[in-house]
C-alpha cells in the first residue's frame, strides 16, 4: 500500500473536503492515508486515518510562523510516498518535502489572490500590493509541485499555464450523506442558510428580509464578527431567526430536511464570481430550491436545471418575493427540489470527482 499524508495547519481534523471526502476516499481505494492537522485535539485514528496533531498556536501570526516547520518534522517522520497540502501557508512546507526527493501535491481551495482582494479589513493600495506578491510567490513555486489540485475550473485554466499537472476535484457533496426522501407536505414553514456568517456572504439582508414573509429562518453557522450578529440581532425580524450556531452534519441535514429553500445570497464580490459554494449543491440534492445570488456561474447551473431563483443579494425585497413566490406555490417548489436533486446526482457528485483524485494517485503512484 503507498503511505500518502494530508497536512493542514488551518482546516479542522474533519473538514469536509480534506477528511471526509479525500482522505476517506483514498483509503477505501487502497491507499494507507495519513493526516497531519495543528487543532489541540490529539492523535487519533478515525476511519482508518491516521490523524496526527502538532498542536494549535495562540494566534494567526503565530500559526503561520510555527505551524509549517512543525507540520514538516511529522511529515518526514511518516515518510510517505506522496505528501498532499491545503493551505497557502505550507506551500514552504511542500518546496522542503520536494527537496527531499518527495512527490508533492498542492490543493488549492481558492484563488487566493482573489481572496485578498476582497478582504474587507485592507485598504485597496495595500490589497494590491499583497495579492500581487503572493501570485507571484505561488506561480513560481507550483512549477516544482508534482501535481496541482483545484476547487474550481476557474482555478485550474490559471494553474495550467504553469504546470501542465493540474486537475480540478470540486468540492461537490457525497449523495448518500444528505439525499433526502422527506414528503414535501411535512416540510415546516422555513428556509435555510448553512454556512460561515459573513456580511459579504449576505447575512444583513436575508435576515432583513424575513420582515415581508410569514417563515423562519434556520441560521447556522458561526459569525465571523460579533459586532456584524449584534446588529442583525437588532432588527425587527430577528425573531423569525432560528439561530443554530455552528451545525454538525447531522444537524445540517436535519435542518435540510425541515426547510422548504435554501439560500445562498452571497455578494458577487471577486472571489465569489468563479467560486462553487457547495452550500448550492448541497441544498439541491437535499432536494429543496435554491435562492441564489445573480452571479452568471451560479445563474446558469440554477436556470439550466430549473431548481431555484435567482436575485440581487444587496435587495431583502427581491430575496423576501422570491422566498414567498417558492412559498405559495408547492407544486412548483416540490418540482424544483426534484429538478436540483436530479441534477446532483446526475453530475454535480463527489462520485464524479472521487474518480479524478483516484487516477491523479495512481498516476502518480505509477510514474
Amino acid at each position: 500500500m503507498k503511505k500518502i499524508c494530508h497536512l493542514t495547519s488551518v482546516h479542522p481534523r474533519y473538514d469536509t473536503r480534506i477528511f471526509i471526502k479525500e482522505c476517506i476516499s483514498l483509503q477505501k481505494n487502497g491507499f494507507n492515508v495519513y493526516l497531519i492537522v495543528a487543532d489541540d485535539n490529539g492523535n487519533e485514528t478515525k476511519e482508518n486515518v491516521k490523524i496526527y496533531d502538532v498542536g494549535k498556536e495562540k494566534s494567526r501570526i503565530f500559526r503561520m510562523i510555527k505551524s509549517p516547520s512543525k507540520i514538516y518534522s511529522k511529515a518526514l517522520e511518516i515518510d510517505a510516498d506522496i505528501y498532499h497540502f491545503h493551505d497557502p501557508e505550507l506551500i514552504s512546507t511542500g518546496k522542503k518535502l520536494v527537496k527531499k526527493g518527495k512527490k508533492v501535491i498542492y490543493d488549492t481551495h481558492e484563488d487566493v489572490p482573489l481572496q485578498i482582494l476582497s478582504k474587507p479589513y485592507l485598504n485597496l493600495f495595500l490589497k494590491k500590493i499583497i495579492s500581487n506578491i503572493f501570485e507571484r510567490y505561488e506561480n513560481k513555486n507550483v512549477k516544482k509541485f508534482t501535481y496541482i489540485i483545484t476547487a474550481t475550473d476557474f482555478i485550474k485554466n490559471r494553474f495550467l499555464k504553469i504546470n501542465k499537472n493540474t486537475e480540478s476535484v470540486k468540492n461537490y457533496p457525497i449523495v448518500k450523506e444528505l439525499k433526502s426522501d422527506i414528503i414535501w407536505q411535512n416540510k415546516k414553514n422555513a428556509v435555510c442558510y448553512v454556512g460561515a456568517i459573513a456580511g459579504i456572504r449576505g447575512v444583513s439582508e436575508i435576515v432583513q428580509a424575513m420582515e415581508f414573509t410569514n417563515c423562519k429562518l434556520n441560521l447556522a453557522g458561526k459569525f465571523t464578527d460579533n459586532k456584524l450578529r449584534n446588529e442583525v440581532m437588532n432588527y425587527s425580524s430577528w425573531n423569525k431567526v432560528i439561530e443554530h450556531g455552528f451545525a454538525s452534519r447531522e444537524l445540517v441535514k436535519e435542518i435540510y430536511e425541515e426547510s422548504k429553500i435554501g439560500l445562498v445570497t452571497l455578494y458577487p464580490t471577486i472571489n465569489y464570481i468563479d467560486a462553487l459554494p457547495v452550500k448550492l449543491f448541497e441544498y439541491m440534492l437535499a432536494g429543496i430550491p435554491v435562492i441564489s445570488s445573480k452571479i452568471p456561474l451560479w445563474q446558469k447551473i440554477v436556470e439550466e436545471n430549473k431548481c431555484g431563483l435567482c436575485v440581487n443579494p444587496y435587495n431583502p425585497k427581491e430575496i423576501a418575493d422570491a422566498i414567498n413566490k417558492i412559498l405559495n406555490d408547492d407544486k412548483l417548489a416540490e418540482e424544483m427540489g426534484l429538478n436540483g436533486q436530479k441534477a446532483v446526482i446526475d453530475k454535480y457528485n463527489w462520485a464524479v470527482e472521487e474518480k479524478k483524485l483516484i487516477e491523479i494517485y495512481y498516476n502518480i503512484s505509477t510514474s
